[in-house]
């Protein structure tokens, strides 16, 4: 798994463990949501700068973002879809 494929996945597997939407993450990160999109899917490339804002955004190091992956680690599961209740 090439780098960016190791923060995507991660990125992913921390947010989804806070419960967190895309939009949320954004907004808490103050980084484009589109961008964070983008970062999950692996098709850009984030700046240490942005890394930082994600990690504290996530409440974790920045190093989070770089761990191995399992061997045996499929697809996250997504998110249940749809506006949540206050």
């Amino acid at each position: 798994m090439d780098v960016r494929s190791l923060v995507a996945w991660n990125l992913r597997r921390l947010r989804v463990a806070k419960n967190l939407s895309q939009d949320e993450l954004a907004l808490i990160s103050e980084v484009e949501r589109a961008y964070v999109g983008h970062l999950e899917r692996g098709t850009k490339n984030p700046t240490i700068d942005t890394l930082a804002k994600l990690s504290i955004a996530l409440e974790c190091e920045i190093m989070e973002l770089f761990r191995t992956t399992p061997d045996d680690a499929g697809p996250l599961r997504p998110l249940k879809g749809g506006r949540r209740k206050a």
